[in-house]
């Protein structure tokens, strides 16, 4: 940690400080299976003795560093824990807007009876107690609320009120100077002249040891040696924020790479500079290194990923970052699973028309502060999930930087969201099938607040069972024809969202072109529709259905096969490839004649049945081989 001093010594004019709080002594140590014994000195937090410090002799600390070492987390730990008796009002400046802080009001003089008007100050100011003011992300507020917290570090005065004669014994500004995260520098020798400035890295906070506290069971030794022997780049790529959500994800046992952050759509890649224009791309082997460390697996994918992370993220109050194409449903899986899981609708906000007036609003209250009012939605005591969709096509900015404060704090307006389970945040990617889709861009800084960050394909959202559910007959057909009669860029160009358009212009007796994607100027997405209008108009085809009923003729088939060879024949692979396509709801329907048929494929095609799929057709799968043990 490098100090800057520039302070000025206390003006006599100033009001008399409230008394400051001595910081209690350390709690007992508990230990963890990566330190049974108190750490070395050098692996705790200077900066919680630059705090005490700043707070002992009333001077505003300002403190710089990159993202995700623990700025803000020993803020909110060591005060806690120090200084038992003192509130910290939490201020992320990036969300502010100029009546967050100060408003004028008019309201009734208590001695003439007049309405005057008065500055009101926000409530939480106001803590009714020795108070410490942070405030988070500072370089990256608007240029009228950078005026206000100005006042607030050089004379710790708010308008008209004095912060000190409300029970602040400390002022603290934290961000990032990288000007790929703010948009500001700070220049001005007045205001730097009225405070001690450090910049620190990730040695000068107890990251390492709050991190072995949250994995106790884990000996995270070898997991430190792993970090301390990349590069200084790769460190500040791999900050403890994110090393921390890829031990998190390894617990749960999924991708180590879930815990890198898709930043403007792209995973964050460990990269390392050679020179020369020439780098190596170290992810998957600086991954595979921490499993190994941890003595997990590092696994490739997941079957069924969505119902998986947000099942971890409801567990273990995460949130969570879902990317995929438009149209394949990952809306409705992810409220649908939230759903289940929670027994209760998750909260619902579509960025594109939410403002932050819907979420938040300041408002004069009697006392004579300001008091933020939360949405209803976000009050009481009952279990929560926000859904945030469309979460990179905001309405504004100011809408975008307020979801800040709830994905890192998971507070509005300062006030905690009271048993808010899961955040899941939804987008589409920058790029689908080479066009470029109209989403906005993000930074690290945003983009480290998720725990898991996940990428996922049509095939991975089970659309389809809904789709069969909604619609019967109609959908199985053109599902069929999605499956085995176009390619995979055909594939690619039919959504989900398309299928049920063509099941509905079918029902409807219109023609099925209307239904593809439009591209402009009479022209539709490439995809062939003759063999789904012959499958339609009930011509030959080759689905579960038909299996069933000929099943007897199949069955004789499938032993001719085997009794030529082993490996089966043509007539194998036909039924092969539809038991491996048909959706669980239509094995189930026809289980006599997928018991039947089965029985008669080669064994390394019904070994292909239980890999990589989701456990309730793996379930399935298991029930009816079990079965054919018994015949």
């Amino acid at each position: 940690m490098t100090p800057t001093p520039t302070t000025t010594p206390t003006s006599p004019t100033q009001p008399t400080q409230p008394t400051h709080p001595t910081a209690r002594p350390p709690k007992p140590w508990r230990a963890s299976a990566t330190y049974p014994k108190p750490p070395p000195r050098g692996e705790g937090s200077p900066l919680t003795e630059f705090i005490d410090a700043m707070i002992a002799i009333g001077q505003t600390g300002q403190v710089f560093g990159s993202h995700g070492i623990g700025k803000t987390a020993t803020f909110f730990s060591h005060i806690a824990e120090s200084h038992p008796d003192t509130a910290l009002v939490f201020v992320p400046a990036a969300n502010l807007t100029p009546d967050d802080l100060l408003i004028n009001a008019p309201v009734r003089d208590a001695g003439t009876g007049e309405l005057v008007l008065r500055q009101l100050v926000m409530s939480v100011l106001t803590p009714g107690k020795p108070f410490v003011l942070l405030i988070d992300d500072s370089l990256q507020a608007g240029e009228t609320i950078q005026s206000q917290l100005m006042q607030i570090a050089c004379n710790w005065t708010l308008g008209e009120h004095d912060l000190r004669a409300l029970g602040c014994v400390g002022v603290f500004l934290t961000d990032n100077e990288s000007l790929a995260e703010t948009s500001a520098r700070r220049g001005d020798l007045a205001i730097l002249d009225r405070m001690v400035t450090v910049r620190i890295t990730a040695n000068d906070t107890a990251w390492r040891v709050k991190l072995a506290a949250k994995y106790r069971d884990w000996d995270l030794s070898g997991v430190f040696a792993v970090w301390n022997s990349l590069s200084p780049a790769l460190r500040e790529a791999l900050s403890p924020r994110t090393l921390d959500h890829v031990l998190a994800n390894a617990r749960e046992g999924f991708p180590l790479r879930w815990g890198l952050p898709l930043v403007n759509g792209a995973r964050l890649a460990l990269v390392e500079e050679r020179g020369g224009g020439r780098s190596d791309d170290r992810t998957l082997e600086v991954l595979d290194r921490i499993a190994g460390a941890l003595g997990v697996p590092n696994p490739g994918s997941v079957p069924d990923p969505v119902r998986k992370v947000l099942r971890a993220a409801l567990r273990n109050r995460w949130s969570v970052l879902v990317q995929g194409p438009p149209g394949c449903g990952k809306t409705e899986l992810v409220r649908q699973t939230v759903r289940d899981e929670l027994g209760r609708e998750p909260l619902y906000f579509s960025l594109p028309v939410t403002n932050v007036e819907d979420l938040c609003a300041p408002i004069p209250t009697s006392d004579g502060t300001l008091e933020n009012l939360v949405a209803r939605q976000f009050t009481g005591d009952e279990p929560k999930a926000v859904v945030w969709d469309e979460y990179n096509r905001p309405k504004d900015r100011s809408t975008f930087a307020k979801l800040m404060e709830i994905t890192q704090e998971w507070s509005l307006a300062g006030r905690r969201i009271e048993n808010l389970r899961a955040q899941v945040a939804i987008q589409n990617p920058p790029y689908h099938l080479g066009r470029k889709l109209l989403v906005s861009r993000n930074n690290i800084a945003q983009a480290t607040r998720f725990t898991a960050s996940i990428e996922v394909e049509p095939e991975d959202v089970p659309a389809n069972e809904w789709l069969i559910a909604r619609y019967g007959p109609v959908a199985e057909t053109v599902l069929e024809w999605w499956k085995h009669d176009i390619d995979d860029e055909g594939r690619a160009w039919v959504t989900k969202r398309t299928i049920e358009r063509l099941v509905k212009l079918h029902l409807r007796g219109l023609p099925l072109e209307p239904a593809l994607i439009y591209l402009g100027d009479g022209e539709y997405a490439p995809v062939p529709l003759t063999a789904l209008v012959d499958r339609l108009a009930n011509r030959p085809v080759t689905g579960l259905a038909e299996l069933a009923g000929q099943v007897d003729a199949w069955e004789a088939r499938l032993r001719r096969a085997r009794a030529e060879s082993t490996e089966g024949g043509a007539d194998s692979d036909v039924v092969h490839q539809v038991l491996a396509n048909a959706e669980l709801s239509q094995l189930q329907r026809h289980q006599e004649t997928v018991a039947r048929l089965v029985a008669l494929l080669p064994p390394k095609l019904r070994a292909t049945y239980l890999v990589g799929v989701a456990e309730d057709r793996q379930r399935f799968w298991i029930d009816t081989f079990a079965a054919l043990r018994k015949r």
